[in-house]
């Protein structure tokens, strides 16, 4: 068959395996590639095919509006968006309510109601772009949030990370990192303004999508099907430690509005990134925990024993493929519109669920940018900037504080020799 540009070839979405397991398959939000997802297997998508986009408006000025702000560049603008088969380069939204995280659901939740009399499951996915920058969000938001972060990077981190060891999210074993914050006091007051004021729009930010998580669960608890429903809920690979660059160059008028606003693009910057990852090290884009540990919510009353369980089993998003097609009682194929599908990498997460032993969980590698890990048994190899690996015992140190390679040369020498293998047994050709 003839491949669009960016078409992935020899394997499968998620859309396409349950679309043919009989799935209603439904998907609003960012999906950040080159394809569309209503061409690889959702029946419906609605959103951003992009990395990033102005919250207000993604596309072009409205008429009694300002100009809104664009992360502009070769590689940047305009932003392309999807509506089912149509493709705008930019869209400009007629709506003047629109904020992408409202927008994202209220579609998701129109699916919903447009086909709840269909005699078959359904299978939604929705991937906000929040709170990925520019930092925008509604005024009535903000106003919750403001003036809660005035004590400074610090105090905040300290208070989170005894916050979660209250919660029991965490125990002995995630010692706190070494901070890598600005020294409040040495900040003028007008910058501390403007800091407390930038996680106070990331706070409002998140606020806004869990509001919004809350409509989505009441509709499908109204069509009755909330009791049977497997929910997923996961959030980025950690907050991002970029700062503001200057687009005034592509947009004279980028970052002269209101902080929070459509007029301007704002980042949270490295101090209060370092304080969102706590307890972890780094940032994302990081193979170190700060930017690759994901927390992982599940929710399905028919299929998970026990509440309010905290987990921490070893995970990993290809883990999510094997979790959805046992949940669905289907399988995984080996052959797709003429091309040879590998098999999956990952294990089910379902007997997690169920409180039954799992699948042996194997190792696990990554590599990425400058940065690359090794998995094996309790041990965890890594390196960011192609730097010399590091080593870690994730049975006592899952923040990675305690760099083990010389106390343990022949250990990370075994995972250096195991991710050579890898990489080798991986290469194209």
């Amino acid at each position: 068959m003839d491949k669009k540009p960016g078409y992935l070839q020899n394997c499968v979405t998620l859309g396409e395996v349950l679309r043919n397991a009989g799935y209603r398959t439904l998907m609003t939000g960012k999906y950040h590639g080159l394809d569309n997802p209503y061409d690889r297997g959702f029946d419906r998508y609605y959103g951003l095919r992009d990395g990033a986009c102005n919250y207000f408006n993604p596309g072009l000025q409205r008429k009694g509006e300002g100009v809104p702000t664009h992360k502009k560049g070769d590689n940047f603008f305009p932003r392309t968006w999807c509506i089912d088969e149509k493709v705008y380069e930019p869209y400009t939204p007629e709506e003047k309510d629109f904020y992408t995280t409202d927008y994202f659901t209220k579609h998701a939740m129109n699916y919903l109601d447009e086909y709840k009399s269909e005699d078959k499951p359904f299978f939604l996915y929705i991937a906000y772009n929040a709170p990925h920058d520019p930092l925008q969000a509604w005024p009535e938001d903000i106003a919750k949030y403001r003036g809660k972060f005035r004590a400074g990077y610090e105090t905040y981190r300290k208070a989170r990370y005894k916050r979660q060891q209250k919660m029991g999210l965490i125990d002995d074993s995630f010692p706190l990192s070494y901070p890598t914050y600005a020294d409040w006091n040495a900040l003028s007051e007008e910058e501390k303004i403007k800091e407390n004021t930038r996680m106070a729009i990331y706070a409002a930010m998140i606020d806004r999508v869990d509001q919004n998580i809350g409509k989505l669960l009441d509709k499908i608890e109204q069509n009755g099907e909330l009791d049977n429903t497997l929910v997923l809920f996961a959030s980025d690979n950690g907050c991002a430690a970029s700062s503001i660059k200057n687009y005034s160059r592509y947009n004279p008028t980028a970052n002269q509005g209101q902080m929070g606003s459509m007029t301007r693009w704002t980042k949270i910057g490295p101090s209060w990134s370092n304080v969102s990852n706590t307890p972890f090290r780094l940032y994302k884009t990081h193979t170190h925990k700060g930017g690759s540990c994901t927390p992982l919510i599940a929710y399905w009353p028919k299929g998970i024993k026990g509440k309010n369980r905290i987990c921490h089993e070893v995970g990993h998003f290809i883990d999510i493929m094997p979790t959805l097609v046992e949940a669905a009682g289907t399988s995984y194929p080996t052959e797709f519109n003429g091309q040879i599908i590998p098999p999956m990498q990952g294990r089910s997460l379902i007997p997690i669920f169920q409180k039954r032993r799992p699948a042996d969980r194997g190792t696990i590698f990554w590599q990425w940018s400058k940065g690359k890990g090794v998995r094996h048994e309790h041990w965890r190899l890594v390196s960011d900037n192609n730097e010399p690996w590091r080593l870690y015992d994730m049975r006592v140190d899952k923040t990675e504080t305690n760099n083990l390679v010389k106390e343990r040369p022949e250990i990370a020498r075994k995972l250096d020799a195991m991710f050579r293998n890898w990489t080798k047994s991986n290469k194209k050709g």
